[in-house]
């Protein structure tokens, strides 16, 4: 029985000056980044779901788009072609292809909602509607997701390098994270939106003003 409680001394003892030294908040930090990165990978892939039915649907009323629609269905499969694990978020060279790639599918999605704009008989495809409100979404959770994300991650960053816990960091390995890089938050935090409603019927013309009569002569 001494084994055991020996044993149990001797971690209890080991575990006082780790807690102490910043090691348990450290871990908590970094399960946080897990976690923020994990929801907005599943935003992400929300979006990227949404895409071939969105694609269908436009392709039905405007098949002619062709550039366009190509450039969504390639845009996707880049972001398809990026493993998104865990380790990711610890290698600023991927971390930044991920970010690229998912930049050209917003960019690629905007512009072929603009291009429906064209096409009054699609804009009122009740299918196409729910499309475009569920992407709508996405977005925005995305927005929240990325930016939940990044304090994490700063969170996370001042702690490690910080004393006395980055000297705690450097015994156990932990580094700092690279994040997302954000050239204006404000645009990110904005989806892109398409306005459904029909345009206002145009005015008519104004009936010309009859000419004065002439009063007759004597």
């Amino acid at each position: 029985m001494r084994h055991p409680i020996a044993a149990f001394a001797l971690l209890a003892a080991l575990a006082l000056p780790l807690s102490g030294c910043g090691y348990n908040e450290i871990q908590t930090k970094e399960e946080a980044v897990t976690a923020g990165w994990s929801e907005v990978v599943n935003q992400y892939q929300r979006r990227a779901d949404l895409v071939p039915n969105l694609v269908n649907t436009v392709k039905g009323y405007a098949a002619q788009e062709e550039r366009v629609l190509r450039e969504v269905t390639e845009a996707r499969a880049r972001v398809g072609s990026i493993q998104a694990t865990p380790d990711l978020v610890n290698d600023a060279e991927k971390l930044k292809q991920f970010q690229a790639a998912q930049g050209e599918l917003s960019g690629a999605l905007s512009r072929l909602l603009v291009v429906t704009e064209n096409y009054p008989e699609l804009k009122s495809n009740e299918n196409f509607r729910d499309l475009q409100a569920q992407l709508e979404g996405t977005e925005n959770r995305i927005a929240v997701a990325r930016n939940r994300y990044i304090q994490d991650v700063q969170g996370y960053n001042v702690l490690v390098r910080k004393f006395p816990t980055n000297l705690t960091a450097k015994m156990f390995g932990y580094a700092p994270k690279p994040n997302f890089t954000v050239e204006n938050e404000s645009a990110i935090s904005k989806p892109p939106s398409v306005d459904f409603t029909p345009p206002a019927p145009p005015k008519a013309p104004k009936a010309p003003t009859p000419p004065e009569k002439k009063p007759d002569a004597g």
